[in-house]
């Protein structure tokens, strides 16, 4: 299993040119700034005093210094801690890949702020319930925020279900770096 992260994270990380790890905003502790008209829909899309964020780059820039506290979100950086809406959860995950490497498998999901998440113990998927009793997906991102899976990546997940390891529940799932996660 080391040898599958191990090359997934040296393939992940020369993936992206000019790619650079994210800021420490979890030691960045300032005082509360006030709040911001800024907030996350449920589709993961940003708004500024009720106008889309045009600029791709911006929602990235901004994602990056996101902060989840309590049940609050904030844009944080050393000396600054602005307060933002966030509808449902911060991310949109829009795409993933299934990479396998001796017979091991491994689920890289992609969100739609650049982020780029490995599905495991640390950054697992879970399914809750929605107000009508279908199924939303989730995934955690990073710092205790999730995102939440678009339908299409959700409906992939099916494509790689497979029965889970306690046969008698006949739970259906899927496999990312040996870590069984149900989608029933």
């Amino acid at each position: 299993m080391a040898d599958l992260l191990a090359k997934l994270m040296n393939d992940l990380e020369n993936s992206v040119p000019g790619s650079s790890p994210l800021p420490p905003v979890d030691s960045w502790n300032p005082a509360l700034s006030g709040d911001i008209d800024i907030r996350i829909d449920h589709s993961g899309k940003w708004f500024h005093e009720g106008t889309e964020f045009q600029r791709e780059s911006l929602v990235k820039l901004f994602s990056n210094i996101l902060k989840k506290e309590g049940g609050d979100y904030y844009l944080v950086t050393p000396v600054e801690k602005w307060r933002i809406q966030v509808d449902e959860v911060p991310f949109m995950v829009t795409r993933v890949e299934r990479l396998t490497h001796d017979g091991q498998q491994a689920l890289v999901f992609f969100t739609s702020a650049g982020d780029r998440v490995v599905a495991s113990g640390a950054n697992p998927l879970r399914i809750a319930l929605g107000k009508h009793g279908e199924p939303r997906p989730y995934l955690l991102v990073r710092g205790g925020m999730e995102g939440l899976l678009a339908r299409s990546v959700y409906y992939q997940l099916a494509e790689y279900v497979e029965p889970g390891p306690e046969k008698e529940k006949a739970a259906l799932g899927v496999y990312s770096l040996g870590v069984f996660f149900p989608l029933e």
